[in-house]
């Protein structure tokens, strides 16, 4: 399943623009906290298909029954591009556990490129309700790969993919790799095109150099 918040007329699509606004984007910080913001909203929203239960919370008042979260999910990012929108998804699932993929591109000649996973860090997902973030769903290649890593070291419950902007061909490369009936892609948007070095059109940039600056090839 895939929901394309950007789809509804909110705020939420304000944070998107900025980060696509050549204009907006070049000043560091405001990048970062806008993705944030999609973190903490995307976040809210997930949390709405998450299991509850009720607990009895003592005020000075009295008592009162409350649904609160039956289990924290764990909270997955691919790094570094991926540190500020998980950081919103941890403003709002605070208890939550965490892993961290250091996945990235090995260009050829060709510009062909292969996904490498240099670092990985994660509890046991064995029953547990994973999210996994990252700023651009482009290709899916490091989305699917670090996915499988992390399933290696237990098979989740429940999966969340999100994005605050996709291609069609990622979401297609999800698609081929695992059920959608079994994950749900939250996104902020979907773009048509990707390029030849597989960015995406019109995108916004590579999230991560706009986030924390350019890295050497």
């Amino acid at each position: 399943m895939v929901k394309n918040l950007g789809a509804t007329n909110s705020v939420f699509n304000q944070f998107i623009a900025e980060l696509r606004n050549i204009e907006v984007q070049g000043e560091r910080m405001r990048f970062r906290r806008n993705l944030e913001r999609l973190g903490e909203i995307f976040a809210y929203e997930i949390s709405k298909e998450l299991e509850y239960e009720t607990v009895e919370v003592t005020t000075p008042l009295g008592v009162a029954s409350m649904a609160l979260l039956k289990k924290q999910p764990v909270l997955a990012t691919i790094l570094r591009a991926g540190l500020p929108m998980h950081q919103g998804m941890l403003n709002y699932f605070d208890q939550a556990d965490n892993a961290f993929v250091s996945a990235y591109r090995k260009y050829e000649k060709n510009e062909d490129f292969s996904i490498r996973i240099e670092y990985l860090s994660s509890p046991d997902l064995t029953g547990r309700v994973l999210i996994m973030s990252d700023p651009m769903l482009a290709t899916g290649a490091s989305v699917v790969k670090a996915l499988k890593e992390l399933f290696a070291i237990g098979i989740p419950s429940k999966v969340f993919v999100v994005s605050a902007l996709a291609s069609v061909e990622g979401i297609e490369y999800l698609r081929r790799n695992f059920s959608l009936a079994d994950l749900t892609v939250y996104v902020g948007g979907i773009d048509d095109e990707l390029t030849a070095q597989a960015y995406i059109v019109p995108g916004l940039g590579d999230a991560g150099d706009l986030a924390y600056g350019k890295k050497s090839d």
